[in-house]
C-alpha cells in the first residue's frame, strides 16, 4: 500500500467520527512559537516529570497526587533542583505523599540539568523547544532521549504535545497505519523508520497545511478501534 493522499485519510476519519464538524472538534492545536517560548522552564521540568511518573501506572493517579509533587519538589524550580544533594533526593523518594519510586525521582535532577544546559545556550529551554523546526521533530525526540532521563519512546513526544509543541505521536493506531503503508517496516524507533515517518508527515503537512499534531490525530482516527 503506497502513501495515501491526505484528503483520502481525512475523508475516512470524518466518516468514522460522525462528519467533518465532529472530527474538527476533536483536534488539538499547537501553541505559537511565541507562546511556547513564554512557558517557564520549571513547567517543562514538571511536565517531563509527570509523564515519567505516568509511565506504567494510571495517569489519573499521578494527576491526583501532582499537587504533592509540586510541593515536595519546590515547584520544580530548576536552580533549586540542581542544588539538592543526592541523599536528600533519596529521602524525597520515600515521601508517602508522592509516588515512591527512586529511579523515577532521580530523573528530576537529571532532566533539570538538561533544561539548565539548553537554557544556557538558548536563553531558556522553552526558547530552545520553540525554535526547533517541526520538519525535524524526530531530531528533538532524539535530543530528549540522549540528554534527558527516561524521555525516550513516547514519553518525550507526549510531553511535547501536552505542552503545545507541534509533534506527531506514534500511537498504536498511527504506527499500525504506517506499517500498512510500508512507511515503517522494521523497528519503530530505528533511525530508518523515524526518518521515513518524518518524511511522510512532512509531505502530508505540505499537502494539507495542517500542523503535525492534527495530521497524527486524523491518521489515528481513520483506522484502528477508535470509532464513535
Amino acid at each position: 500500500m503506497a502513501r495515501e493522499r491526505f484528503a483520502q485519510i481525512y475523508t475516512r476519519a470524518a466518516d468514522r467520527k460522525g462528519g467533518e464538524a465532529a472530527l474538527e472538534a476533536m483536534l488539538v492545536s499547537p501553541l505559537s512559537r511565541e507562546q511556547l517560548a513564554a512557558i517557564g522552564d520549571d513547567r517543562w521540568l514538571a511536565a517531563f516529570s509527570q509523564k515519567v511518573f505516568q509511565s506504567g501506572i494510571s495517569w489519573q493517579v499521578v494527576r491526583n497526587k501532582w499537587p504533592n509533587f509540586e510541593h515536595a519538589f519546590f515547584g520544580f524550580d530548576i536552580e533549586k533542583m540542581l542544588l539538592i544533594p543526592d541523599d536528600m533526593w533519596e529521602r524525597k523518594a520515600t515521601d508517602p505523599s508522592i509516588i515512591r519510586h527512586l529511579a523515577k525521582v532521580m530523573t528530576i535532577p537529571a532532566n533539570a540539568q538538561m533544561i539548565h544546559d539548553a537554557a544556557r545556550q538558548h536563553g531558556s529551554f522553552a526558547r530552545f523547544v520553540a525554535d526547533w523546526p517541526s520538519s525535524d521533530i524526530i531530531g528533538l525526540w532524539r535530543y530528549l532521549k540522549k540528554h534527558g532521563a527516561r524521555l525516550g519512546g513516547n514519553t518525550g513526544p507526549y510531553t511535547l504535545r501536552v505542552m503545545g509543541k507541534d509533534t506527531f505521536i506514534l500511537s498504536q493506531d498511527t504506527e499500525s497505519y504506517l506499517r500498512q503503508c510500508g512507511i515503517i517496516d522494521g523497528g519503530r524507533d530505528t533511525q530508518k523508520s523515524l526518518n521515513a515517518t518524518q518524511a511522510a508527515f512532512n509531505a502530508w503537512q505540505e499537502e494539507s497545511g495542517r500542523p503535525l499534531c492534527q495530521i497524527s490525530q486524523i491518521i489515528a482516527f481513520s483506522c484502528g478501534d477508535n470509532r464513535v
